[in-house]
């Protein structure tokens, strides 16, 4: 008797669930668009967040390596021999691609002569990106 209980009630849900799929015909066109439109807009802002940090590595790149050269030929110009202003010393000997640097020295108003201001301006495809001062002394 308890099998004729439990089998009417077992019916009745297999039943209700089979009418539910039978009325599901498929996503409708409005649920495709939506769908559509965000994983557009997901896209979108990826490719566009990949696109700005490839321009910041470039930008970090040509910084790190404009202040490294300009360091450098502050470096290399104090273990040049000293000569007196105005003056240009040489530039460092090997300077990556793009870049170049121009060294100039200049005398220190109200100074004795022993003592200059170098200016060492770093470019890049001819424009300028860095300029770095510091003094030079002849010892």
């Amino acid at each position: 008797m308890r099998a004729n209980r439990i089998l009417p009630i077992f019916s009745q849900n297999w039943l209700r669930r089979l009418t539910a799929t039978r009325r599901e015909n498929g996503a409708g066109l409005a649920e495709v668009l939506i769908a559509l439109a965000i994983t557009g807009t997901v896209v979108v802002v990826f490719l566009s967040s990949l696109s700005t940090g490839a321009r910041a590595v470039g930008v970090i790149y040509e910084r790190t390596t404009a202040q490294n050269l300009a360091r450098s030929q502050l470096e290399y110009t104090r273990s040049q021999d000293y000569v007196p202003a105005p003056a240009s010393y040489e530039p460092i000997p090997s300077l990556p691609p793009d870049f170049t640097v121009s060294v100039q020295a200049s005398a220190v108003e109200d100074r004795d002569d022993n003592i200059q201001k170098i200016t060492v301006t770093v470019y890049r495809n001819g424009e300028s990106i860095l300029v770095m001062e510091d003094f030079k002394v002849n010892r």
